[in-house]
């Protein structure tokens, strides 16, 4: 029994943090509820820094290995696979923070409280922070989310590996410029449906030891404050025993933004008598002063630190060096040869081939003499990593990677062909200053390879040093600057192009859809990314990612930004025809869907059309998918089983993911394939957040979304079952 579901050591621990704060003066318990909390040498408490980021590997403190970005991670579909990385992430978390404990090194950034993941849900493209989500679906983020928290939070008994935190709580999706005084109004039905139930599995599921508020208002109450958010939804409703963190110094937007209190000591004392145990930031000083005027009780005081304390006895930090097993783990864990590896097949895995005309891809480089690599993303390190980063040892661009597989054999020409969204590249240079060498580069290639999209000084959250426009956010989904005028320069030559995207988000790449034979989305794809887009290119590897967002045409088919209801958005609700729908990637095999029934429980079959009591599933019976998948192609690949359902109950989605399972298969080779889906998964919520069965229903299963533009995009059609649950 892992130490999330340990009701008895958790007990324990609860009643040595309770001890201890019993014999903490006022301001030696305030002085706790800070991130950078001092030592109290009296009692044998060390200084301890609450804040660190591991959102795809351990950031900000040095070297460490740089997976690629979560919107990537979300692309490979794959829960066992992400939970394989977080443990990873956590084994190098570990392994720095017994090494700086050795040197009393407490700063910032070194602790074993990571703030991760971002569960929030990517409902428009335009929001700048989406790259650090699992995508826009709630199941799909639920299933990521959850495993990633496992896997950071490890499975001993007595011992949490590193804690996790599930973030931003909640409705938090831009816009960043305003965010500190933004009022998110979403309905009980878009809450429930949508908002909710990453926090929700997380919490209850995975056992996530922290929920971190969000700098927002959700109707009407700022979240790092709210009693709704934290102590009805969070603490009544789904039992939540672990600590609440602010967002930092999101307290003082109290005040200051949202102007729902008029002084720092009301807004202190409206987050912690709502739930707020911790403070990243300093205005948890005026809580000596709440307490002493009676606005904080001591004892709500006392509940938090009981909190905190209890985490870090958790995380062993408390107890004596070598009981705990992760005390073990050595500082040479970090950045080694086998995290390397993962790091590359993760790259590779997250790969979304979006478009292969006449088979385009994948390149032979024994037909190729001369290869161009042109665009400001060829050889552009940001775009690898995305926010939130650590830093590798060793990264590859794309141009490197290439490079590096074509040696000697190929002369590779490269060029930037523009900035990634200014107007010239050098600051005395005349407007388009790289376009003849892109002319020449394509005149004397036989391929090219167009490298554009984004990279986190373009995207990325309100504040960060670089953010070119909009606070992070993007104005529209075009490809920024000269990008476009040089992809068409490039096409103009008639030469063979393959247009590879990096970017944390959607694009509307319209016309290269309609002009370039080829086209991968390779997200902010890590340090080892370039080595894994010259495997997926030169066919090393075969691309097995799919769409964990929506990409648009354009922006004006999306509701305004700060619109909250989740009408018109997403694959869920949206009415319009994607450019590449959600769920969708292609490969360079084929997989073919036999056998495919629908069950109830041990009870058999299930035709088309039948009626199922709905006190059957009430009672705990499940619906059970099967399948058998093949392998009818050339190549080894990686196939994602997806299960959708639509309820045609009121305001209910279009369709919602409902079940994934990954497969990896060889040429010829064949597997059967079993998903549950449980009484949550056949329903739908109203308009009051209740969640209701009945109806008809359709089940659909395949390796796609039951969408026309899947269709076709892929030339294929999923399977449909329908229901009648009375």
């Amino acid at each position: 029994m892992e130490i999330a579901k340990n009701k008895e050591k958790v007990q324990e621990y609860r009643e040595r943090a309770k001890a201890l704060v019993a014999q903490m003066t006022l301001e030696e318990k305030v002085g706790q509820t800070l991130n950078w909390a001092p030592a109290v040498d009296r009692l044998g408490i060390k200084a301890y820094n609450w804040w660190n980021e591991a959102l795809h590997g351990v950031a900000r403190a040095g070297v460490a290995t740089v997976f690629p970005q979560s919107i990537g991670l979300a692309a490979t579909f794959d829960e066992d696979f992400i939970e394989e990385v977080a443990d990873a992430i956590s084994t190098e978390g570990r392994a720095k923070f017994n090494m700086q404990q050795e040197y009393n090194d407490t700063d910032i950034y070194k602790g074993l409280t990571f703030w991760s993941p971002n569960v929030n849900i990517f409902r428009d493209p335009r929001w700048g922070r989406g790259h650090e989500t699992f995508g826009e679906d709630p199941y799909l983020t639920s299933r990521m989310g959850v495993r990633f928290v496992e896997g950071i939070q490890g499975h001993d008994e007595n011992y949490l590996k590193a804690a996790a935190c599930a973030k931003h709580f909640a409705v938090h999706s831009g816009p960043e410029d305003i965010r500190h005084s933004f009022n998110a109004v979403a309905s009980k039905q878009d809450m429930a449906e949508t908002y909710l139930p990453a926090f929700k599995a997380c919490v209850q599921e995975a056992g996530v030891e922290a929920v971190m508020g969000a700098y927002n208002r959700t109707n009407g109450e700022p979240c790092c404050g709210s009693k709704t958010l934290l102590q009805d939804i969070l603490r009544d409703e789904w039992g939540f025993t672990g600590h609440v963190t602010s967002d930092c110094w999101a307290i003082k937007d109290f005040h200051e933004g949202h102007h729902v209190t008029e002084t720092p000591v009301e807004s202190v004392s409206m987050a912690m008598n709502n739930g707020c145990d911790l403070n990243c930031g300093n205005l948890f000083h005026y809580l000596k002063q709440a307490v002493e005027e009676g606005m904080v009780k001591e004892s709500r005081l006392d509940e938090a630190l009981v909190n905190l304390f209890t985490t870090r006895m958790k995380l062993g930090v408390f107890d004596e060096k070598g009981k705990n097993p992760y005390d073990k783990i050595a500082y040479t864990e970090v950045d080694t040869k086998a995290h390397q590896e993962l790091n590359r097949k993760a790259a590779e895995k997250c790969i979304v081939l979006l478009k292969n005309e006449n088979n385009t891809l994948p390149l032979d480089k024994k037909s190729i003499k001369t290869l161009g690599v042109i665009g400001p993303n060829a050889n552009n390190r940001r775009a690898l990593v995305g926010n939130y980063e650590g830093t590798a040892s060793r990264y590859w661009t794309i141009l490197e990677g290439i490079q590096e597989y074509l040696g000697d054999d190929v002369r590779v020409l490269a060029s930037e062909g523009c900035h990634l969204c200014h107007k010239k590249s050098q600051g005395l240079g005349q407007e388009d200053d790289r376009i003849s060498e892109v002319k020449g580069v394509c005149a004397n290639s036989d391929v090219i390879i167009a490298c554009l999209g984004l990279d986190s000084g373009l995207e990325g959250e309100e504040g960060d040093q670089g953010n070119e426009y909009a606070s992070g956010d993007k104005p529209n989904l075009e490809l920024p600057g000269l990008q476009q005028h040089v992809l068409e320069t490039i096409c103009s030559f008639g030469k063979p192009v393959i247009l590879v995207l990096l970017s944390g988000s959607a694009l509307a790449v319209n016309w290269a859809d309609e002009h370039v034979p080829a086209i991968l989305q390779g997200w902010y794809p890590g340090a080892q990314g370039g080595r894994a887009i010259a495997d997926v290119i030169f066919g090393e590897k075969n691309p097995e990612g799919k769409l964990p967002v929506t990409f648009y045409r354009s922006t004006e088919e999306l509701p305004e930004f700060t619109d909250y209801s989740m009408k018109g958005r997403t694959y869920r609700y949206m009415k319009s025809e994607a450019l590449y729908p959600f769920g969708y990637g292609l490969s360079y095999t084929d997989f073919a869907y036999s056998e495919v029934k629908l069950s109830l429980g041990e009870d058999g079959e299930i035709k088309d059309g039948a009626e199922v009591s709905g006190a059957e599933l009430a009672a705990g019976k499940a619906f059970v998918v099967t399948a058998t998948v093949t392998n009818t192609g050339k190549m080894a690949g990686g196939e994602t089983v997806q299960v959708y359902v639509k309820t045609d109950l009121e305001g209910a989605p279009n369709y919602q993911l409902k079940g994934i399972k990954k497969l990896f298969l060889a040429p010829g080779e064949s597997a059967d394939v079993k998903i549950d889906l449980a009484r949550e998964a056949l329903g739908a919520f109203d308009v009051n957040g209740e969640f209701v069965v009945g109806g008809d229903v359709k089940i659909y299963v395949g390796g796609q979304a039951p969408d026309a533009r899947s269709a076709k995009l892929t030339g294929k059609k999923v399977m449909e079952f329908n229901l009648t649950i009375k």
